[in-house]
Formats: C-alpha cells, sequence, structure tokens
C-alpha cells in the first residue's frame, strides 16, 4: 500500500487561523498540498509530509495583505519627509517621479516586493505607472498583487482616454497576463483621486471596468484641502462627485478616507466598497485620521495599508496593525475598540475581500491558499505569549517573521529571499536610480 504524503507540515505550532469559530490553536497541526491548506487540527494527520517545519517556540498564520500601496516609491524613502502632503506631493514627489523611467519603476517594484516578502506581506494592492514592469517583477516574486496604473490628469482639456499612458498600460497587461497566473496578479482599473483627474475620466474608467470585468482602485478624501476643495468646485465632496459617475460598487477599494462625512460613509455603505485604512501615513502626512469605527458601524469592509515607503517610512505591515487599534482606542476613548482579532483581520481577511480574494486567502482553514507566514518567537519582546492575538497585534516587528509563503511555496525563510535578488537590485538602485534623483 502506497503512503499518502502532503508536501509540508507545520507540526504542534501556535496557530492564529482568522477563524472565528477557532482564532487560535495553540498546538496545532497545519498541512500542505499542492499549494493548498489541506489539513487543520489539534493532531498530528494521519499523511505523511515531505517536509516537517518544526512549531517549537514559533507562531503561524495567514499572509498579510497590503491593501494600498506603491512599490516602486520604495527608490524614494527618505526623499521628501516632513512636509504636509499636498506640498509634499505637488512640490516634492511629483517632480521627482518624472525623473523615474520603467527601470527605474522596475528596480523600486523588485525592491518594494523584497521588503514585503521579508515582513510576511504575501499581496499588495498597488497603484503605479509603468505597469507592465511592475507586473513582471510581481510574477518573478512568486507574491500575489493587484495592480494598476491610475488615470491622472492635471489638465482635463488635454485627456483622451483611450491615448492615455495608463489605460493603454492597462490594455497591454490585460492582453498580456490573461490567466493571471493561477490567480497571483490581478488588474484593476484605477483612479488616482478626484483632484487629479475630472469627469469624462471617471465616466470612462468606469465603463472601462465594467467592460473587462475589473475591480477600480482609487484615492478618496485623503486631506481636508482636497475634501473642502471638492466642495468648492462642484458643490459636493469627493464620494458625492464620484458617486454620481458609479465609482462606488462592491468592486472599488477606496483608500484613506480620513474626511468622509456622515454622507459619504453611507454612499460607501451603499455600494458595498472597500476602505483602506493608512494609519501610519495619515499620521505621517498629517493627513487625518479616518473614522473606522464609525465605518466598521455601517458595515463598510476596512482593510489596511502601507501607503508608499516615501510617506511611511517602510512596508511593515505590522506597524499599522498596531497603530490602527491604538488610533481607535485613543479616539473613542474606549480600550476595548478595534481588540487586537479584529485589527490583525483587517491586515488578513478584510484585505483579502478589498482585492477580490475572498475566499482564497486570509484564513487557516482547509481549501484556502496556502498563503502563510511564520513569526519566530524567540525575541524578547514576544516572550512569554500568554495571548497570541495581543503578541501579533502590540509587539510584534515585520523583522520577527521568519517565513513567508505563497501557494506552498517559500519565498523567503530566514532571511534569504529565494526569488529575488536582493544584492542585484540593491546595486540597480544605487548605481541607476539614485543618481537620476539628485
Amino acid at each position: 500500500m502506497n503512503e499518502v504524503f502532503m508536501d509540508i507540515l507545520f507540526d504542534d505550532i501556535i496557530v492564529i487561523t482568522i477563524n472565528d469559530d477557532k482564532p487560535v490553536l495553540r498546538h496545532g497541526y497545519i498541512g500542505i498540498d499542492g499549494g493548498k491548506i489541506s489539513y487543520v487540527g489539534e493532531r498530528p494527520p494521519a499523511e505523511k509530509p515531505a517536509r516537517v517545519i518544526s512549531g517549537s517556540r514559533r507562531l503561524l498564520m495567514p499572509g498579510l495583505i497590503n491593501a494600498h500601496s506603491h512599490l516602486p516609491m520604495t527608490v524614494l524613502r527618505g526623499y521628501a519627509d516632513d512636509f504636509r502632503l499636498q506640498e509634499w506631493l505637488f512640490e516634492h514627489i511629483f517632480p521627482a517621479e518624472g525623473k523615474l523611467d520603467e527601470r527605474c519603476v522596475a528596480a523600486g517594484a523588485r525592491l518594494g516586493l523584497a521588503e514585503c516578502l521579508r515582513f510576511g506581506v504575501v499581496s499588495c494592492s498597488d497603484m503605479y505607472f509603468h505597469l507592465p514592469h511592475i507586473a513582471e517583477a510581481v510574477m518573478e516574486s512568486g507574491a500575489k498583487a493587484n495592480i494598476t496604473n491610475p488615470l491622472l490628469c492635471l489638465d482635463m482639456s488635454k485627456f483622451d482616454f483611450e491615448k492615455d499612458r495608463g489605460t493603454q498600460e492597462l490594455r497591454e497587461v490585460l492582453a498580456y497576463y490573461k490567466n493571471g497566473a493561477g490567480g497571483r496578479l490581478i488588474i484593476d482599473a484605477g483612479i488616482h483621486g478626484e483632484y487629479t483627474s475630472g469627469a469624462s475620466a471617471w465616466r470612462d474608467c468606469v465603463a472601462f471596468a465594467a467592460e473587462n470585468n475589473l475591480r477600480l482602485q482609487l484615492h478618496l478624501s485623503e486631506t481636508e484641502t482636497e475634501q473642502t476643495e471638492c466642495v468648492r468646485r462642484y458643490g459636493k465632496t469627493p464620494a458625492e462627485i464620484l458617486n454620481e459617475y458609479g465609482v462606488f460598487s462592491p468592486k472599488t477599494s477606496a483608500a484613506h478616507c480620513c474626511w468622509l462625512t456622515e454622507n459619504d460613509m453611507d454612499i460607501l455603505a451603499g455600494n458595498g466598497a472597500a476602505v483602506v485604512h493608512c494609519p501610519v501615513s495619515n499620521l505621517k502626512l498629517s493627513s487625518g485620521l479616518a473614522p473606522v469605527m464609525k465605518m466598521r458601524g455601517r458595515g463598510i469592509n476596512v482593510a489596511l495599508g502601507t501607503d508608499g515607503v516615501c510617506s511611511n517610512n517602510s512596508h511593515d505591515m505590522f506597524e499599522e496593525i498596531k497603530t490602527a487599534a491604538l488610533l481607535q482606542k485613543y479616539i473613542t476613548e474606549d480600550p476595548s475598540a478595534l481588540p487586537a482579532y479584529e485589527a490583525i483581520k483587517m491586515a488578513t481577511v478584510n484585505g483579502a475581500a478589498a482585492q477580490g480574494r475572498e475566499g482564497e486567502t486570509g484564513r487557516i482553514v482547509p481549501g484556502y491558499d496556502a498563503d502563510l507566514i511564520m513569526l519566530n518567537l524567540d525575541a524578547p519582546h514576544l516572550f512569554p505569549v500568554n495571548d497570541p492575538l495581543a503578541a501579533v497585534a502590540y509587539a510584534a516587528h515585520g523583522s520577527d517573521v521568519c517565513l513567508t509563503m505563497v501557494q506552498g511555496n517559500i519565498l523567503c525563510e530566514n532571511g534569504e529571499h529565494k526569488t529575488i535578488d536582493v544584492e542585484k537590485v540593491r546595486a540597480e538602485v544605487e548605481q541607476y536610480v539614485l543618481p537620476r534623483l539628485k
């Protein structure tokens, strides 16, 4: 009789499942086979694994989902700090981005993906230009991503949807990556924001998304200036005017949302749109504080993101989990607001839903993709583990991740990347990208 095998077994390990019926297993056994989670239990399975990974002083959890990022901007880390968003964006970042060619973007995307994988991020929702080069970097890395080149035109009198670079890049990438590489790569439509585009762009983008069955990413109400200037232009908030053009739906993911009115939140809730909270970036740019508890109270799915590295300044999603939880406790003057488990869900299953990956990733249950991360609990700041949820939400750092797996493939283990030549990327940034930014 032939033995029954599974690819990998995580043996006797603390597990955060994000399964509400039993969110934590103190002595868990997790089997991986064919890129999927094949076994979840508190006793060893009958199947014999090809590899056993010891769970001694380790914690296993779903991989983190960075639901709003700008991966190529990793090359701008520390480029323009301590400015308000409008000054930061128009006087520093937009001019710097004008110096970035496709080679710079490719290097930045690879550097960003290397950081994400090292810190336990298995999937990103990314907005940037030179989209084919970002797609290539994602495919090489083994990670998952939803990517778009969002519509951005500061002079709408010159805008032509079909001739726009963003549209052309979306069509090119859609044609090339038809099967999405087994679901790892999803192409989204995108609108940079109300204040960087106009009505014809919104109308055409929504139609394009519907025609191609795409999700849609955008920035929304990030700053008070954005909100008040829109009201001055249209007599309506960004959410109100964009809603008139059909921007919001269950396939929409709106980043930031710091200055939403009660009516804005009703619009998002009524259309089933998701929101991506970026607490560290919002605090650093002094942009505002998203009304997370009010949005959650309306049933809005709220995920977490880092935003770009140049406004954060890292892809450490554990920082976002902790900061999000602490902010809501402070704002509401209620220490029970956004407890550890709910904050972790924002970075896992909520992010999966925002990407259209619900039922695929974000939980440790049989049948889901094996998108998992393992944390090393040896460090003094993680010992003792009286509560695994609290350890992850309030004490862990990205550097505690010792294994990152996507669809059963180990992409980073003990600090060693399996798919990205980090030294080669570093040399490319140092020798080619940085001189262009001087």
